[in-house]
């Protein structure tokens, strides 16, 4: 399984979700799977249908939990976490998920996206 998270601000785009995901996913395996925070599954339901591909959303303890190698201060004051984007692929992918890199971030500065690799792959 291979995961990608995202986190991303309330204004963001599809153009940027995907320009995060494209940014990400280069060099890495297909993707298998989307998450992010359930607060914002809504809004990247429409890159999840785009592409094909099942959307996973992961609670706030859980992403709380989970240690990331990024230490956004807007990302740990609204999530509790220093990486929306590396923290809900790490959780979605369950334990002894790795994560591939840090998180890429959107042109526009709206959207990032990490890719996580789970032991299932």
């Amino acid at each position: 399984m291979i995961i990608a998270g995202f986190g991303f601000r309330s204004g963001a785009s599809l153009a940027s979700l995907r320009a995060a995901f494209l940014l990400a996913q280069q060099g890495h395996p297909p993707v298998t799977h989307l998450a992010t925070a359930c607060d914002k599954l809504a809004a990247l339901a429409p890159l999840a249908e785009a592409l094909g591909l099942p959307l996973t959303g992961v609670e706030s303890a859980a992403l709380a939990a989970v240690p990331t190698i990024t230490r956004s201060a807007a990302s740990l004051a609204a999530h509790g976490t220093g990486s929306l984007a590396e923290a809900s692929a790490l959780a979605a992918a369950g334990q002894g998920a790795c994560l591939l890199g840090p998180r890429h971030i959107s042109p526009d500065r709206m959207a990032t996206c990490a890719i996580v690799k789970g032991q299932s792959t």
